[in-house]
């Protein structure tokens, strides 16, 4: 897996996502004071195979993945938000509190449409690539 060559972004090279997994995982580990044995002992994998997706060697199954994110008490939604993160070299903070927005007029009971005169357009980033998220 190491011959796969790389995209040159600048002055480095593009971070493939295992090794952005593995890095995640094991920050998590570690800010957790965790032992790979116990993470692994909750997984259900074995210790070297914990080590090989921890260093970005291995890219686990979706199931294997789960095991590990739910050993850590991390969802899947988490640990794709803090690989993300990692590929756009903004660390994610996890697991973190959900916001909701009441789309409901409190005075009429009336459900508010998403043009109401309060919204703003949205523009993507420079990076997005034509891509943009709003809530």
């Amino acid at each position: 897996m190491d011959a796969v060559r790389r995209v040159e972004t600048g002055d480095r090279p593009t971070l493939l996502w295992r090794e952005a997994l593995g890095a995640f995982l094991r920050g998590t580990r570690l800010e957790q004071e965790r032992i790979l044995a116990d993470v692994a002992r909750g997984a259900g994998v074995s210790v070297q195979y914990l080590s090989e997706i921890e260093r970005g060697r291995k890219e686990p199954s979706s199931e294997i993945l789960a095991a590990v994110a739910g050993a850590l008490g991390l969802t899947l939604v988490d640990v794709a938000a803090g690989v993300a993160g990692q590929l756009v070299g903004q660390p994610v903070r996890m697991p973190r509190p959900v916001a909701v927005l009441d789309l409901t007029d409190a005075r009429s009971q009336r459900t508010v449409a998403p043009w109401h005169e309060t919204s703003v357009p949205v523009t993507p980033s420079a990076g997005a690539r034509g891509v943009a998220l709003a809530a």
